[in-house]
């Protein structure tokens, strides 16, 4: 076993490196029909909460032409 020199809190790196597992995990399980169709249920939703806050957003972002605005005649006539 070759040490390194490295302070104590980090000597379980070195020996870290060099140890490999026999043991494989066991197999993932398979999604079901009901959670794949939820899962994409949930990510439509948060799609089209997105796309409908940008489409409400929308008209508050954009600037009004000058000959649209509307003055009072309260602020004209000083």
């Amino acid at each position: 076993m070759s040490r390194r020199r490295e302070p104590v809190p980090f000597a379980f790196l070195s020996e870290a490196d060099s140890f490999r597992s026999n043991v494989t995990p066991p197999p993932r399980e398979r999604a079901s029909a009901g959670q794949i169709a939820g899962r994409w249920l949930l990510g439509l939703t948060i799609v089209g909460g997105l796309v409908g806050a940008l489409v409400i957003g929308m008209p508050s972002m954009s600037h009004p032409s000058p000959a649209a605005t509307q003055h009072s005649e309260a602020s004209d006539g000083r």
